[in-house]
């Protein structure tokens, strides 16, 4: 690792005592007090007095919590809505899906030393030049302190999306008062413009209580994008956005964005009588029929996201970290049910996942499922085999091993969340009629994923589970993909390397929800998500070894139904895996 030469660099995966006193005087610069986190602040009024203030309302199944976008466990629509309109972000998807430079943000961003596409020993360097006039709607600066909260959070903290490129950095660097921002990688990084997006008010977040966990559990402390909250309901189900004032770039043209909670029914009504004037909603097939008989008047568009339904088998525990035993479940598995129950004919029902790294949206696809046989079919007899092989017998229609103890096992999901828990309802239905034992539990979505399914790192990855602690053997989650299966394959099956100048006593570790770390596949690993060529040769080969491990089976990409009336205009799918919202300022009422 390359040691930094300023007080101001943030190093390694944690910050130090070096780092603290970086981040203090970075906070410094800004010559502003770090004001106290409140839960959602009150927008300043944006419309005249005496006006009738113009608003879009869209239409939303939930305004669940908490509303981080680099968590797993806030995983919705509105999560990423928020952070569309709210957060400021490096780069931003294009029509096409690649990222383009947010010129609302940054002046430039280049690689000015090394190469992504030419190997070199100069290190891989890359600069990063803010706007001098964005800042945080607190009056805070956007500055190279949140571009190092948000690495940092991003190398520790378990349940992330896509961490492995952060996990890349080595070095960051402040310049020019906080608005340079130069960051060394520890190896070339091709898909570095995917980092830094959604970044967060280090100066707000750095000493709050709860740290990263609780951050943006119940609202934004402060905003970096065209709109604010003004309100935030969820006893009515209602989030009402207004302009930031202290946006600096092109204002909104509506006063203000109403984001209301509706079940499928409620929906297409108020799209009928025009009090909503589009909706973006998870739907199943009635939902669909509903606003299908809504006719012309109401375009409709599924928007894919980018995760996939997944059932993680889990290779910890006694019996689980065979894997026979999860080969054995998997062919017990029927993945056509579970398909066909998460998605009850909604819009996902078209975008079944047959890859473990490439969600079936992407253009190119190809499905890398095992052409015949577990875990695309059942195999009740591939299943036998593989138990009598792991010692177990079946005795009385239950599964037993050889000590007579019977083969059980805990199913998860998180909490009440839809398509989880129907999905992990219906797994432990198939588990318990093959002989299974299953204790199945719905823990709150942080606590799933920053608990029961996060691998401990450091010195504490050489600690047992606790006494009495609940161990996850399957667990039905959202898994975050991206149009990179390199950046995909690493964040989540990858491992968690020691740092240069740890002890040699800190292990290698599962740095994934899956608990899956295998060290002989780990240089691959890191070759493909570094990779100055092509490295689909070998993604291409690791998914098939990852495939015959049990450890993952996808069940379908997670989407959408996009239904737009004639009230609203400028408001489209957006860009691939991204949604509607990146264009929100250029939204009116009126016809489309």
């Amino acid at each position: 690792m390359r040691r930094g030469t300023t007080g101001r660099g943030v190093r390694g995966p944690r910050l130090g005592a070096m780092g603290l006193l970086a981040a203090a005087a970075l906070a410094g610069c800004t010559n502003t007090p770090p004001p106290p986190v409140v839960s959602t602040p009150v927008a300043e009024e944006s419309t005249p007095p005496g006006q009738t203030p113009s608003q879009i309302v869209i239409g939303v199944d939930d305004i669940v919590g908490g509303y981080n976008p680099h968590n797993l466990a806030d995983s919705s629509t509105v999560t990423s809505a928020l952070a569309e309109l709210l957060l400021p972000s490096v780069f931003r998807a294009g029509e096409d899906g690649t990222p383009q430079l947010d010129k609302n943000l940054m002046d430039a961003a280049e690689v000015i030393s090394g190469s992504a596409q030419v190997s070199s020993d100069m290190p891989f360097v890359v600069a990063y030049d803010i706007r001098p006039d964005a800042s945080w709607s607190d009056g805070a600066p956007i500055a190279a302190e949140d571009f190092a909260y948000l690495a940092n959070a991003m190398k520790d903290e378990p349940g992330v999306v896509d961490p492995a490129g952060y996990r890349l950095i080595s070095d960051i660097q402040s310049r020019e008062g906080g608005k340079r921002v130069e960051v060394t990688f520890a190896k070339p990084y091709p898909g570095w413009k995917t980092l830094f997006s959604g970044l967060l008010p280090q100066h707000l977040f750095k000493d709050a209580p709860g740290g990263w966990r609780a951050a943006l559990e119940g609202g934004f402390p402060a905003y970096g994008g065209p709109f604010s909250i003004k309100t935030l309901d969820r006893d009515r189900g209602e989030i009402i956005l207004e302009r930031n004032e202290r946006w600096w770039e092109k204002p909104a043209a509506v006063d203000r964005l109403v984001l209301r909670r509706a079940d499928q029914a409620g929906t297409a009504a108020a799209l009928r009588s025009g009090t909503v004037q589009f909706s973006l909603s998870r739907t199943d097939s009635t939902g669909l029929k509903l606003l299908g008989e809504l006719g012309e008047s109401v375009r409709l568009h599924t928007v894919a996201k980018p995760r996939l339904a997944t059932v993680l088998l889990r290779p910890t525990g006694a019996e689980f970290d065979d894997d026979r035993v999860r080969g054995a479940i998997a062919a017990l598995l029927d993945r056509t049910k579970l398909i066909d129950e998460g998605t009850k004919g909604g819009a996902s029902a078209q975008l079944r996942a047959d890859s473990l790294l490439t969600p079936p949206s992407v253009p190119g696809y190809q499905p890398t499922i095992p052409a015949s046989g577990a875990p695309g079919a059942p195999d009740p007899a591939k299943a036998g085999e593989l138990l009598a092989n792991a010692g177990y017998t079946r005795d009385a229609g239950t599964w037993r091993d050889s000590g007579g103890r019977q083969l059980s096992l805990v199913v998860a999901s998180p909490g009440q969340r839809e398509p989880y828990a129907t999905i992990a309802k219906e797994l432990t239905s198939q588990l318990v009629a093959a002989g299974v034992d299953v204790r199945m539990i719905n823990p709150q979505p942080r606590e799933l994923f920053s608990n029961l399914l996060a691998s401990p790192v450091g010195e504490d990855a050489q600690l047992p589970p606790a006494d009495g602690g609940v161990g996850v053997d399957i667990a039905v989650v959202p898994q975050a993909v991206s149009t990179s299966p390199a950046l995909t394959l690493a964040s989540e099956f990858g491992c968690r390397t020691p740092e240069p100048e740890a002890t040699p006593a800190v292990p290698v570790v599962a740095a994934n929800p899956a608990a899956f770390c295998d060290e002989s596949l780990q240089p691959r690993i890191e070759t493909a998500l570094t990779d100055i060529g092509s490295p689909a040769g070998v993604v291409e080969t690791i998914e098939s070894e990852l495939w015959q491990r049990s450890v993952s089976i996808p069940l379908f990409q997670l989407a959408d139904t996009l239904a737009v009336g004639k009230g609203v205009s400028g408001v489209s799918p957006g860009p691939p895996m991204t949604g509607p919202f990146g264009n929100a300022v250029n939204w009116t009422r009126g016809t489309n």
